[in-house]
């Protein structure tokens, strides 16, 4: 059988409910489509039905191409998994296993590549979520473009077409705290969007909690943007200046008025506001600290406990630390 040209990529945690009817829609575009097309589904630690209906579906259907991770890591690193995985010759396909991403769109983009661009990215024009959801990630898009030292589209999520070389540039790029959107980004070559307004979930529930959103932030802010450390220094310098210009005050009262600011007051402001300015600046160096931490450890970002493709299965994965690509184990039969 021939490589696919296309792969499309659809990390998974928990989707018992959402799965059949992402296999249905996936089914009926593959059927329509001439491309020779494989799914990549990724099951992210799932605790639920997911990796057991992945199993039966990659053993029937040779088109499915499943991979389970050993344990919980998240939505980007599932994400990197599926990249990793992917064999498709000309593009990979990215998109949500909740079906917000409709999976429909995928000739649309395919155009798109054959018209030259390496990233199709989608942009959402209207999102089907609560009022301060879409409030939260409007604000969000907008600072991160102001920041950033690389642009980000505006309400551009990690639903994309990336071409084969886009593909194997990500597959280098080892940083622990991933960004997916920014990576993209950041590589370059020619980019161009595509708007669709994002489906409510079909069934079940958002799997990205705040905390996990906000991790996704800061991700965002610490690995694209010079601004919190330049922050540091700007309030380093107008903290310098308010505290000079407060000692002239005190020098002019004293030796032409004789008056020297007294009370518990002025004492107690200028020490939370310095105290305070200063354990800002820790958190934010902190940030980056422990991202160095995180990084200098050299851990694989995952490791893959098993593959089934094609109707055999290959177990005991591990990751290369290197290239961030699946290997199989010593002694373990392809």
């Amino acid at each position: 059988m021939d490589d696919p040209q296309v792969s499309i990529i659809a990390p998974l945690y928990n989707e018992s409910e959402t799965l059949p009817h992402l296999v249905t829609r996936l089914n009926t575009l593959m059927d329509r489509l001439s491309l020779r097309i494989e799914v990549v589904l990724v099951d992210d630690g799932s605790r639920d039905q997911t990796a057991l209906l992945m199993q039966e579906l990659a053993l029937a259907d040779a088109r499915y191409h499943c991979v389970f991770l050993s344990r919980n890591y998240g939505h980007q690193i599932a994400l990197t998994a599926g990249i990793a995985a992917a064999r498709g010759s000309e593009a990979l396909f990215i998109i949500d296993g909740d079906l917000q991403d409709p999976p429909e769109l995928l000739p649309d983009f395919y155009q798109k590549l054959k018209e030259g661009y390496d990233v199709v990215y989608a942009v959402r024009k209207k999102r089907k979520e609560g009022w301060l959801k879409r409030m939260a990630y409007a604000g969000f898009y907008k600072f991160m473009r102001s920041i950033s030292y690389v642009d980000i589209p505006l309400d551009s999520g990690d639903f994309s077409l990336i071409s084969r070389r886009v593909a194997n540039v990500m597959k280098q790029m080892p940083e622990e705290s991933r960004f997916i959107r920014g990576m993209r980004s950041w590589i370059g070559f020619r980019q161009t969007g595509i708007e669709y307004d994002r489906d409510a979930r079909l069934v079940g529930t958002s799997k990205y909690s705040f905390k996990m959103l906000r991790k996704l932030a800061y991700n965002g802010i610490f690995n694209f943007s010079e601004y919190p450390i330049k922050l540091v220094t700007r309030l380093g310098v107008i903290t310098l200046v308010f505290a000079v210009l407060y000692l002239i005050q005190t020098l002019i009262k004293k030796y032409y008025y004789g008056d020297v600011p007294q009370g518990f007051t002025a004492t107690l402001l200028v020490i939370i506001l310095f105290s305070g300015v200063q354990l800002l600046a820790l958190g934010l160096i902190g940030e980056y600290v422990l991202r160095i931490f995180f990084q200098s450890k050299g851990r694989p970002l995952y490791i893959v406990r098993e593959v089934i493709r094609h109707q055999e299965r290959q177990a005991d994965y591990d990751t290369d630390p290197v290239s961030y690509q699946t290997k199989i184990a010593p002694n373990q039969p392809r």
